[in-house]
């Protein structure tokens, strides 16, 4: 299978992240991800005998699926909210950007820059027009800082798992497993207990072996054959279709903006692709 597919598998997958938080937005955060990110270990529990990793590649995988939501947690409770998440969608440009500094043998062409900064203005296009607020508001907040951060995490992350030794995708299941009762320490340290009804659980469960579940792994299978540099410019498919899965749940028209938006995502998406495919056409 194409490497983009699992890319696009595991955006899809992403796409529901918004949604699903919201329907469980009365859960403290950290307890929504820690619960979801054990939930979504427990498929790759069969194959622990495949979770043998260096002490490195363990950090690594800590520091990418913890340390992402901490930082973003953060960001988003010290900014207001539209401005930090349009930081964190840093993360795909900064994929693009960074692909050559750390991966041996990627050059960074213009139509790769080029897509990703389209890109970029199409999810600032999405987030900001789907936002009650109706724009961002100028000034400068501390909280951008920390939402910088996860953006510079996960982008970093997923690049690193190309520079470690290779380890088997069933190993994302020890990371989510780690990350999920790391969330839940803190959880328990910072954040007030609450009771979760049936239904809580049910959305759990989809939110944990989906968005954080299963297209961790989705991820990973994309990241180790495909090109980061296409890979990251189709990730602005997310807020996309993040925000288009809002509209619909939400029950919210579809604005000018958003059309925008799409447009510019899938000029971005397709200049990508293409000159991926021109580089292996002339290589």
């Amino acid at each position: 299978m194409h490497p983009n597919v699992y890319a696009l598998a595991a955006i899809a997958l992403w796409a529901s992240l918004a949604s699903l938080g919201l329907l469980l937005g009365h859960v403290p955060p950290f307890l929504l991800t820690g619960l979801a990110l054990v939930i979504g270990s427990v498929p790759a529990w069969p194959l622990a005998r495949r979770w043998t990793v260096p002490p490195g590649t363990l950090a690594l995988g800590i520091y990418g699926l913890f340390g992402y939501h901490l930082l973003l947690f953060i960001g988003l409770r010290h900014a207001p909210a539209v401005e930090a998440n349009l930081v964190n969608y840093l993360w795909p440009l900064l994929i693009v950007v960074l692909a050559p500094a750390i991966l041996p043998g990627l050059r960074l062409r213009a139509a790769h820059v080029l897509a990703a900064v389209v890109g970029f203005a199409g999810a600032a296009l999405a987030i900001v027009g789907a936002s009650t607020g109706g724009g961002v508001r100028a000034g400068w907040s501390w909280g951008y800082l920390p939402a910088l951060g996860a953006a510079l995490a996960w982008s970093t992350y997923s690049l690193g798992t190309r520079r470690v030794r290779a380890f088997p995708t069933a190993a994302i299941g020890l990371f989510g497993l780690v990350s999920g009762l790391l969330a839940l320490a803190c959880h328990w340290l910072l954040e007030p207990a609450v009771a979760l009804t049936g239904r809580d659980w049910a959305l759990l469960a989809a939110m944990g072996l989906g968005p954080l579940g299963a297209a961790f792994f989705l991820w990973d299978k994309a990241l180790k054959t495909g090109d980061p540099r296409q890979i990251g410019v189709l990730s602005y498919i997310t807020p996309l279709a993040s925000t288009l899965l809002l509209l619909l749940v939400s029950g919210r028209a579809l604005t000018w903006s958003i059309a925008l938006a799409a447009a510019l995502i899938i000029v971005a998406a397709v200049v990508g692709t293409r000159t991926g495919a021109k580089e292996r056409t002339t290589a």
